[in-house]
């Protein structure tokens, strides 16, 4: 599993390149609702890809609504999103 770093960081590779505020962002979205990086990477993933861009309210919802759901991995992430058909995954 990769670290959210890492996933930046690959993402950036991939022509993603997200502005100082918004990592600090994800980073500070990490903490406040205590997500693992798979987590975190998952609601990077479905941010990018229900806003066409990186949105850091919608990533926080997200990480949120993870959280209180109890969904601890991105397969599960990805089935809750398509569940709640926010995404067409």
């Amino acid at each position: 599993m990769r670290t959210v770093e890492d996933y930046l960081l690959h993402l950036k590779s991939k022509g993603f390149h997200f502005r100082e505020d918004a990592i600090g962002f994800i980073f500070f979205g990490q903490q406040y609702t205590n997500s693992t990086d798979e987590i975190a990477n998952a609601a990077i993933e479905i941010t990018l890809k229900a806003q066409k861009g990186f949105d850091g309210s919608f990533y926080i919802s997200l990480l949120e609504t993870f959280a209180s759901n109890k969904i601890h991995s991105r397969k599960e992430a990805l089935q809750f999103v398509k569940k709640i058909e926010l995404l067409a995954v």
